[in-house]
């Protein structure tokens, strides 16, 4: 790795791995052990994440956000059912119908929100509605949310709650999208127990490649009255899916060099102090407009027309959003991670304000 200024803030998936999760992996790469999970590592993370987590839990290891979130909702989901998420939720907008698929045909209800937070008025309004319309409506079976949020944004453990009550009292299990869970967590200041399962989450889809693993996800039950009718079958879903790795010990090994020490949270906490030293920047810029708080490692800002295109054509990689009606600018997303520089963003700032 050179000391070039590191220009790509289009995503946190542009990062390398850290380097403990390579050491861990290289460890993991000695002698011959038993495939398809049943080696030293992949046994032992059900007791790691319980540790962290502070309850019983089951735990798969996914390669991919995509199939850990079609995996997940397809064993909570008939296929003559529906998932209800919000509408900039990335199983609705960035998975490709890959929900639809593992869940048969089952169907995506989504609700709009301002700040990609779901409200609690309108979660209710429309699980009556869907209650109302019989026959005619897919019922609904799941509850997808996501923490921290397509948006940038952040659930405080209370509103998460009260969600997960409204779901449950509709007899809905909750799934949490939880691909920059860390980034939440580490803003909030809370325990993982209180970021997901004390607040009423049923399954987690637990990110790991955005703050530093290679390619690792898990889906993860919290093993309650909810969770336990579904978990049999579970592990045959995975492997229908060609989502069952032989060579499991490298997956585990990544999820459990996360845990160590906390390291998931420190990258993550690192990457969210990189988005406020971003943020701090734009303040200063009389152009820049901030639609939404960062509470995450997500900087969402609207910058003159102009200015986006000098900075792409200075080198810096970030994605365009789609800008809201009647607003002059273009709204682009830089995303720091656990591996960007004070420098890097130092030198972001300084060709804005140039």
């Amino acid at each position: 790795m050179t000391d070039e200024i590191r220009k790509n803030f289009a995503s946190d998936n542009v990062s390398p791995a850290c380097p403990a999760v390579m050491d861990a992996m290289m460890r993991a790469n000695a002698g011959n052990v038993g495939s398809y999970g049943d080696d030293a590592l992949s046994r032992s993370l059900n007791a790691r994440f319980g540790e962290v987590f502070e309850t019983e839990v089951a735990v798969f290891p996914i390669v991919t956000g995509t199939a850990a979130n079609s995996l997940a909702l397809s064993s909570l989901v008939a296929p003559y059912g529906a998932v209800l998420c919000d509408q900039s939720a990335h199983i609705n907008n960035d998975e490709g119908g890959a929900p639809e698929f593992f869940m048969h045909g089952a169907k995506l209800v989504t609700l709009p929100s301002a700040d990609g937070r779901m409200n609690a008025e309108a979660l209710r309004t429309g699980l009556r509605v869907n209650a109302e319309g019989g026959i005619l409506k897919p019922p609904i079976h799941a509850l997808s949310l996501t923490q921290a949020t397509e948006w940038g944004t952040v659930y405080a453990p209370k509103s998460l709650a009260a969600l997960c009550e409204i779901a449950h009292d509709h007899d809905v299990r909750v799934h949490l999208d939880g691909s920059r869970l860390s980034n939440a967590i580490a803003h909030l200041g809370c325990t993982p127990a209180e970021a997901t399962w004390k607040a009423g989450v049923d399954v987690l889809s637990f990110g790991g490649t955005k703050c530093g693993a290679m390619a690792a996800e898990a889906v993860v039950f919290f093993v309650n009255d909810r969770t336990r009718p579904v978990l049999k079958d579970f592990e045959r879903r995975i492997k229908r899916s060609g989502h069952l790795w032989s060579k499991a010990r490298f997956l585990s090994a990544q999820l459990l060099a996360l845990l160590e020490d906390d390291l998931w949270l420190k990258n993550s906490t690192h990457a969210n102090a990189m988005a406020q030293r971003i943020v701090e920047g734009l303040r200063r810029h009389a152009g820049a407009q901030l639609p939404f708080e960062t509470q995450g490692n997500e900087v969402f800002v609207i910058l003159p027309d102009r200015l986006v295109e000098e900075l792409e054509a200075a080198g810096f990689g970030f994605y365009r959003w789609p800008t809201p009606e009647g607003v002059s600018g273009t709204l682009i997303r830089l995303v720091p991670s656990f591996h960007t520089r004070i420098e890097d963003v130092d030198a972001l700032l300084a060709e804005i304000a140039a």
